[in-house]
């Protein structure tokens, strides 16, 4: 009788879990003052919960002598420690989208570099990873920031977790941790980086949050004004729409354009009705062919972007599958050495 020997049978939990590694994205753009100080306590955290990590700043256009002090860093502990210079201010996004091409850990966090954020809290974001979530952000539950910088991101936060069904307190915290694979699959441009969580989840991946503590700035001045909120409501309705109609525009551009279509036929249904009673009907006949011609031009738009779609899907469509066991069929065929060979590896007289 043959059996099975039990030394042949791993279990997944049977061996120790390997501890992740991790990389610290930071862009930075006139804060010499505080990378020196941020990359101390990343150091300290991540040494406690990895032997495995790196710290990424990105200098985003400084006049100071911000990426003088990233060199610094960088040639002192150049095993853990990469320096990337823009030649001028691209934008957060754009540092961002650098840090995660060239990020090499499993678990990729961003910080921003005002010492706002604390390292100390690396390890919780850890622990509510664990939890089963790809993406964990922070909550600056209690804020060091002024009443008209804080008032409109609450509010915002607000309807974008309603439109998106994303619920976070602080969608724009800075501090955030990231599976790896997760980024790979977010594009990242314009000011999105505060809508990965958004795009994230259209591809299943779960986010959390947890609050954290939020520093006073000790030194600089903040980058944000009030043309962040303008940009803030164009960035939620982008991605409401891509939410709702990126596989399907022309569901999005068909009702609009067979509202004004209809509008614009009862405006000219108007218009005769009252050239019949020998009124005036210019207006209503001018505004019936300019909203019937609009909603003309929108249906062809959709059927432009529904083409688009359709050649993006034929070329390329990215599914969210999390898991797969993929069984031998009759359409494969296997090598008879090979199989007996496996086979004689889990047999034993």
């Amino acid at each position: 009788m043959k059996t099975v020997p039990d030394n042949n049978i791993h279990l997944l939990g049977s061996t120790e879990k390997k501890k992740p590694s991790l990389s610290f994205i930071v862009p930075a753009m006139n804060e010499e003052k505080t990378l020196a100080t941020l990359f101390e306590g990343i150091k300290n955290q991540a040494e406690k919960v990895s032997s495995r990590w790196e710290v990424i700043f990105i200098d985003d256009g400084s006049s100071d002598t911000s990426w003088d002090v990233m060199l610094n860093l960088a040639y002192v502990h150049s095993e853990n420690v990469s320096a990337f210079r823009f030649r001028h201010n691209r934008g957060k996004a754009d540092a961002l989208a650098l840090g995660y091409r060239e990020a090499k850990g499993d678990i990729v966090f961003t910080m921003d570099a005002d010492l706002q954020d604390d390292p100390k809290e690396i390890p919780r974001f850890l622990e509510k990873l664990e939890e089963g979530y790809d993406i964990v952000s922070g909550y600056k539950k209690k804020r060091h920031d002024p009443w008209h910088k804080v008032l409109p991101s609450r509010v915002f936060n607000a309807v974008l977790s309603r439109l998106v069904d994303v619920h976070l307190h602080d969608h724009n915290c800075g501090f955030k941790a990231y599976r790896a694979e997760v980024l790979e699959s977010i594009p990242m441009y314009g000011d999105m980086h505060r809508m990965v969580p958004s795009l994230a989840s259209f591809n299943g991946y779960k986010t959390g949050e947890i609050v954290v503590e939020h520093h006073p700035r000790l030194h600089g001045v903040s980058k944000y004004g009030w043309g962040r909120i303008a940009i803030g409501v164009m960035d939620m309705t982008t991605v409401s729409f891509l939410k709702k109609f990126r596989d399907s525009p022309m569901h999005y551009a068909g009702k609009a354009a067979f509202l004004l279509m209809a509008v614009g036929v009862l405006q000219l249904f108007g218009a005769v009705v009252l050239m019949v009673l020998g009124k005036d009907s210019g207006v209503l006949m001018t505004t019936g062919a300019m909203s019937a011609l609009t909603g003309f031009l929108t249906l062809n738009q959709g059927i432009l972007m529904e083409n688009s779609t359709h050649e993006r899907m034929k070329s390329k469509r990215v599914l969210p599958i999390t898991e797969s066991h993929r069984h031998k069929t009759a359409f494969e065929t296997v090598d008879e050495d090979d199989y007996s060979k496996s086979i004689s590896n889990f047999q034993t007289a």
